[in-house]
């Protein structure tokens, strides 16, 4: 049985709309200071010394109004990024987009599909409820440090750069901060 998904009412989309607003870029340098951005580019770096996909962080304070007004969801922002940071673009399709945003405190993972093919949703799934757990507790920069590990094993088991290959780095490893 289908069930209808209610329409917001105008007061739950000015709600949504002053969440987004309020939280701005001081609030991602405040979970995300400068050295831990610089500490999490160096990990996807490391990471990507060791497989031949692309990851990718972006982290977004509040959707912008386009979004809003038409109601769109964490997921459609992510998978639109995906595109524009040209995640999608990658030799073998396999780049991986970690988005958060933060006035909904949303998580999404976006795989490309050379990826997503070897992995189960559910795994991905699990990856996203971990994160969310350490940054519930205040931990971003280790949730997010645990899901490198974690998206680099999975990129090391399914497209391992062979002893002689060298990794061509297709995408920047600095986080992204809209």
């Amino acid at each position: 049985m289908a069930t209808a998904t209610a329409e917001p009412t105008l007061f739950s989309k000015l709600g949504r709309i002053w969440r987004h607003r309020w939280t701005d870029e001081a609030a991602v340098r405040r979970v995300l200071p400068a050295d831990v951005m610089q500490r999490l580019a160096a990990r996807v770096a490391a990471s990507e010394r060791r497989h031949s996909g692309e990851v990718r962080i972006c982290v977004e304070a509040g959707l912008p109004m386009s979004y809003l007004w038409r109601h769109a969801t964490p997921r459609e922002r992510a998978v639109t990024l995906f595109g524009k940071l040209r995640v999608w673009d990658t030799e073998h399709n396999n780049g991986v987009l970690i988005y958060l945003l933060l006035a909904e405190h949303a998580i999404e993972i976006v795989a490309d599909r050379g990826i997503d093919s070897r992995v189960d949703d559910a795994e991905w799934a699990a990856m996203t409820q971990r994160m969310g757990a350490a940054f519930r507790e205040g931990r971003f920069e280790d949730g997010l440090t645990q899901a490198l590990e974690e998206m680099s094993a999975l990129l090391v088991a399914h497209f391992p750069l062979a002893e002689d290959e060298a990794d061509t780095n297709e995408l920047p490893d600095e986080p992204v901060v809209l």
